[in-house]
């Protein structure tokens, strides 16, 4: 359980492999709860992210690829997870949190942006009542709850100017961005262990949240 996590920055590293399909799965690791003794709500310090080294990694672990996901910043209060073993990624802690069904076009930004993805986790993400949530609305009526921020494309993106991205967005036809003052707590949680993600053409993620997704959609 980690609690207060809301601006906190992290990052994901993936390894990447093919499964027995011939798809390729990532395992998520994530630095959530590590490497910020000496820097307090950072997770993932820049001293160390800068020390990642992606190709050494991949022939470590011996997979197809390995993927740096982050810095991002969470916009949740709090996480409840199921963590799998830690690893050190030259020098930087992450823990196994999920797996991810990676696209093809995983690094395309303009191609993967608005398409939702698949992954394979045990979790329940909290934002409380009260608290900012970034939401946007597909042309399906199903809405998809910003998770975090992300500073990979936009280094200048900040937590506090979510509240106006909508006017930074390129949407889609039929989509629509709206920053709202949760009137209950929200809980996120898979669909039987599955979660639906997806980003927007600035890098920051979503989950899907009504249905089996949510405890209610707002």
């Amino acid at each position: 359980m980690f609690d207060h996590v809301r601006r906190e920055r992290y990052t994901e590293i993936f390894l990447i492999a093919p499964a027995d399909t011939g798809e390729l799965v990532g395992a998520i690791y994530n630095t959530i709860g590590l490497n910020s003794a000496s820097s307090p709500g950072d997770t993932s310090p820049q001293a160390l992210l800068d020390k990642v080294d992606l190709q050494a990694i991949a022939h470590q672990y011996g997979v197809t690829g390995a993927f740096k996901n982050g810095p991002r910043l969470w916009c949740l209060d709090w996480i409840e997870i199921m963590v799998g073993r830690e690893r050190d990624f030259n020098g930087l802690k992450a823990r196994w949190v999920m797996w991810l069904d990676v696209p093809k076009n995983m690094g395309e930004q303009e191609r993967l942006a608005y398409t939702p993805i698949t992954g394979k986790r045990d979790t329940h993400f909290g934002i409380d009542k009260g608290s900012p949530a970034f939401i946007l609305d597909d042309p399906d009526g199903d809405a998809w709850v910003m998770k975090s921020v992300s500073l990979i494309l936009d280094p200048t993106q900040t937590y506090e100017s979510m509240t106006g991205l909508g006017a930074r967005l390129h949407l889609p036809a039929g989509w629509s961005f709206r920053p709202v003052t949760l009137d209950q707590d929200l809980v996120l949680t898979p669909d039987n262990g599955t979660a639906r993600i997806l980003q927007d053409d600035v890098g920051n993620t979503y989950d899907r949240v009504g249905g089996p997704f949510s405890n209610y959609k707002p």
